[in-house]
């Protein structure tokens, strides 16, 4: 059992985490994001991060530092939480991103933890290999030992106080990603960054980035904080956290305001298109579009990035409300109709529902019904488990209509959950908000929903009443079900 995080509350895979960082001595609250700051260029001050936008804990590269003379003493001189004039929680990356992007670096993973306890990093990072997606698989298994073979040594060093990363690699091979999560979960290492899936989500790959996460899901503990390496982007920060990650390290507030762009949780525009500033942050209120164009590039820079920084804040905020409201799913399906990769993203995560389901709260406030993907959701996957827990008898009509005293006893049937006693009408996720106009994919989990419920009870008649499946939703339920067009009867 890792004492250092502690669940708080759960929908979905997402849950609000406490991460204790004993070095730092604060507890950082997640779903948590992890500014990046480069030490050799702050756009904006860490100083700042923590008084104004309320960061607890940021991401620096101790490579880096380790890299540069004037740097690097200054930070065994004073230490890092002084170099940086930050109080909270500091992670250190290790330089492997500089080794995914360059091909090589000149420190090994003893040299750069031992040298990353010494700076006074709080939580750090050993050497992996980040494995990029779709190499052959020759190359990400021997990647892969590699990495597990740092992951040992990690293990083997003094860090004190000091937690240490554990990344999880495997290119865009599930079974890999969940062997060497696995294989990560068994060591005494603390925080488990799902790696290499910056490529991915620069591609706009929301789908395989979600089937990367999910393996590694299988093979983590409830009980291992989950960072997800890279994910700058507010747009997909829900997503991400329905699949089950607790941190998010983000230098896209500063990349993306160099470049002239500004965020939204609906994808990036670019500050010379814009006529309006479609926020209320303080930079929003502050200055119009034109305002901004006008400053000298260092200003423009800076209020950008502290307008990226609000609305990437702010999403962490709202997904949090989202967890205790229970309605995260929702928040994700808002999301997913910003892009159409979001999309994809948000598909993948509903082929793994069942995996959702087994951490997904059985009780919420509500299910709104708002696309065909909302019919592949946890909640309904659990509502076909469950139908063994019932006991038909006899006739039994399942009806979209009416109770009817011709039969022994008459159920509800309601797309996309399918059958259910009316008793049951006021618990969740049968109380669902569902539009009059079904589409096909409610129609065809209701009859799976039917199919399920007849062939645990081969012995009980059951009769249909639906009003005017589709053809396709038909054809699931088995031929010795009786159906009864309720359309028909009553023209």
């Amino acid at each position: 059992m890792r004492e250092h995080f502690e669940l708080r509350d759960a929908d979905a895979a997402g849950r609000i985490g406490r991460l204790t960082v004993p070095r730092a001595d604060v507890t950082v609250e997640t779903p948590v994001l992890l500014p990046v700051v480069n030490p050799n260029l702050q756009t904006i001050s860490p100083k700042r991060l923590h008084e104004e936008f309320g960061a607890e804990i940021l991401i620096t590269n101790s490579y880096i530092i380790h890299g540069n003379d004037e740097l690097r003493e200054e930070a065994l001189d004073r230490g890092l939480h002084e170099m940086l004039d930050f109080p909270g929680a500091i992670m250190t990356d290790s330089g492997s991103f500089q080794l995914s992007e360059y091909g090589e670096i000149d420190v090994t993973t003893d040299e750069i933890l031992r040298f990353q306890h010494e700076i006074g990093s709080d939580i750090g990072t050993p050497v992996d290999i980040p494995t990029p997606p779709d190499v052959d698989r020759e190359r990400a298994e021997d990647e892969l030992a590699t990495t597990k073979e740092r992951l040992a040594e990690a293990e083997a060093i003094d860090t004190g106080e000091m937690l240490v990363n554990a990344p999880v690699q495997g290119s865009t091979y599930p079974d890999l990603r969940e062997d060497a999560a696995a294989h990560a979960d068994a060591t005494d290492l603390d925080v488990f960054p799902v790696g290499a899936v910056v490529p991915l989500m620069n591609d706009y790959r929301y789908g395989d980035m979600v089937d990367a996460v999910a393996a590694a899901k299988r093979g983590l503990g409830e009980d291992a904080p989950v960072h997800l390496f890279g994910a700058g982007h507010p747009m997909m920060f829900a997503l991400a956290v329905a699949m089950g990650c607790d941190l998010f390290d983000s230098a896209a507030y500063a990349l993306y305001a160099r470049d002239g762009r500004y965020l939204t949780v609906s994808g990036t525009e670019h500050l010379d298109e814009l006529d309006y500033l479609p926020c209320s942050c303080p930079v929003c209120t502050e200055f119009s579009p034109d305002e901004l164009r006008a400053l000298d590039d260092r200003s423009q820079e800076e209020e950008l990035a502290a307008h990226n920084l609000h609305v990437t804040f702010q999403e962490i905020r709202r997904i949090k409300q989202a967890i205790r409201d229970g309605d995260l799913l929702e928040l994700v399906e808002a999301r997913a109709r910003a892009h159409p990769a979001m999309l994809d993203g948000y598909r993948a995560l509903c082929d793994h529902a069942e995996q959702l389901e087994r951490a997904d709260p059985a009780s919420k406030n509500a299910f709104f019904y708002l696309s065909a993907e909302s019919a592949d959701r946890p909640e309904v996957v659990r509502h076909h488990k469950r139908l063994d827990r019932l006991d038909p008898e006899g006739e039994v009509l399942l009806t979209e209509g009416n109770k009817s005293d011709s039969f022994d006893e008459s159920w509800r049937v309601v797309p996309p959950f399918g059958p259910f006693p009316r008793e049951l009408s006021e618990t969740y996720p049968l109380t669902a908000e569902v539009p009059d106009r079904r589409d096909r994919r409610a129609l065809e989990r209701a009859a799976d929903g039917v199919a399920r419920l007849a062939e645990l009870n081969p012995d009980v008649e059951f009769t249909v009443g639906h009003r005017g499946w589709h053809e396709s939703a038909l054809d699931r339920i088995p031929e010795r079900v009786t159906l009864w067009n309720l359309s028909e009867q009553s023209r």
